[in-house]
């Protein structure tokens, strides 16, 4: 097959950014190093791919860690792992041409090598390109796997969204609107809190605040019957005592203790969960979003899309220029300081 290019790269470098060091705790610019590699060629079936959009996101902490998990580990010295948004610039594969613009998955660098089948070609009329990255790509299909398989709210329902600012707490609670249920936001500062309500929240709240467990309690009168649990930590115990009975929980993450060395301190509580698990017939299911895509994710492209054109599913995004300054962007992101889908600009 011929190669075709859609710029000369020769001259240039395939810039990196690579797992130093396994993090204890909270991450540092330590546990992170940039380097310059040759760019790739790529082989027969394959694209070379220059990124112009790295997608941060919080799973990428787990990856760190080589702690038990759904996903292997990022060996130390291994490039970063991550979605990407980029332009082909060269492909030995049919159906892919130097110009193309695919989602990915080459991570934390300039350039990477993919087999054909393992991208998908986005019409960049059709939708910004970094919704690919966002309500219409990982994260979107995120919110609607877990509502729509494991929540599954009801007209008339109650549901409570755990960092509800993020790319997938803002579309849970949009598509819980969608549902035809009632939407309860919880995020952390004043403007983020102010953006829920101004997406169609119907009522949102600041974590931070001293009153946060009782402003919870006043904004769900009659209980919680689902709760998208993304953080943990107080926000599961402002929570717990409002589910009602058969409640769903999907639990999609825990960022609140993501960079925890030891257990929380205190009695083991876990009598009283497993007391309400029975009690309640509460269902309480960790999802993984890939175990849904094959069923679910061309439904979920047909109709997102639909919903983001007419307006009834809107996104914020949070970009940051420089492949360089991805630590610096990602460390923040586990404190709480994006606002928004966190995208590395990098070309």
């Amino acid at each position: 097959m011929t190669d075709q290019t859609a710029a000369d790269h020769s001259d240039d470098q395939n810039i990196q950014i690579r797992l130093a060091s396994r993090p204890k705790g909270r991450p540092s610019a330590e546990n992170f190093t940039i380097t310059a590699a040759p760019v790739p060629s790529p082989g027969d079936g394959q694209v070379l791919i220059r990124t112009q959009y790295l997608s941060l996101d919080p799973y990428m902490r787990g990856r760190m860690s080589d702690a038990p998990s759904y996903a292997p580990p990022t060996e130390v010295g291994a490039v970063m792992v991550g979605g990407t948004v980029g332009e082909v610039v060269a492909s030995r594969a049919a159906g892919l041409s130097a110009g193309d613009v695919v989602l990915a998955y080459t991570g934390w660098q300039k350039y990477g090598v993919q087999r054909a089948g393992a991208v998908r070609k986005l019409n960049p009329a059709a939708a910004p390109v970094t919704t690919a990255l966002g309500v219409l790509g990982m994260p979107g299909f995120t919110a609607y796997a877990g509502l729509t398989q494991i929540g599954k709210p009801q007209p008339g329902e109650t549901v409570v969204v755990a960092a509800a600012s993020g790319p997938v707490g803002a579309t849970t609670g949009q598509l819980a609107k969608i549902f035809g249920a009632r939407a309860i936001g919880v995020a952390g500062g004043r403007e983020k809190v102010a953006y829920l309500k101004e997406i169609g929240f119907d009522a949102a709240i600041d974590h931070r605040s001293p009153d946060f467990k009782a402003q919870l309690a006043a904004a769900a009168p009659d209980g919680v019957d689902v709760y998208f649990e993304n953080v943990g930590a107080h926000v599961w115990d402002a929570v717990f005592p409002l589910l009602n009975d058969f409640a769903r929980i999907p639990v999609c993450g825990l960022i609140g203790h993501y960079n925890a060395t030891e257990l929380p301190a205190g009695p083991d509580r876990t009598p009283v969960l497993m007391s309400a698990i029975l009690r309640k017939r509460l269902t309480l299911r960790g999802f993984i979003q890939t175990e849904f895509v094959a069923d679910l994710m061309g439904e979920f492209l047909e109709r997102a899309t639909g919903w983001v054109h007419d307006g009834s599913l809107r996104y914020k995004e949070h970009v940051v220029d420089g492949l360089e300054n991805a630590p610096e962007a990602f460390i923040g992101m586990l404190d709480g300081t994006n606002f928004g889908k966190l995208l590395i600009r990098v070309s």
